[in-house]
């Protein structure tokens, strides 16, 4: 890394009242082991909570584990609050269960990335590592 590069970082948030929170940790430690700067908010975030915390940490990429069935709600609304805040560089990522006919639907809405259980952790830091960059520093 460049001397005058920062490492990307990654917000990793689980969005609702979903209390299940293993794989999100799981994939988190796995990102800051391969050498990114990893947030991790915690359970029960709300959308605002996620994109004041995006806002604060100044991330470059946003990763929402949904393991709720609200995931066509929550992945669109997110983006549209995102852009609201002027942040719609920041890229959304995400896992959990989602139903395979969902995918398409989120990737309109613009979502970059959808992992399903069972995707191997170096597929999705390779995915990151490739897809996810530093955004430009604000002054």
């Amino acid at each position: 890394m460049e001397k005058d590069e920062r490492k990307v970082k990654i917000l990793i948030a689980k969005p609702g009242l979903d209390g299940h929170d293993r794989g999100a940790k799981v994939v988190a430690r796995a990102l800051r082991d391969s050498g990114f700067e990893v947030i991790y908010t915690g359970l029960h975030q709300s959308l605002d909570q996620i994109v004041h915390a995006a806002m604060e940490e100044d991330v470059d990429g946003i990763g929402l584990s949904i393991l709720s069935g609200a995931h066509m709600y929550i992945f669109p609304t997110l983006i549209e609050k995102l852009k609201e805040q002027g942040l719609d560089d920041i890229v959304v990522f995400g896992g959990g269960i989602i139903p395979t006919d969902d995918i398409p639907k989120l990737k309109e809405a613009g979502v970059k990335q959808i992992f399903l259980p069972g995707t191997a952790l170096e597929e999705i830091i390779e995915w990151v590592r490739e897809n996810v960059k530093p955004r430009a520093v604000s002054l």
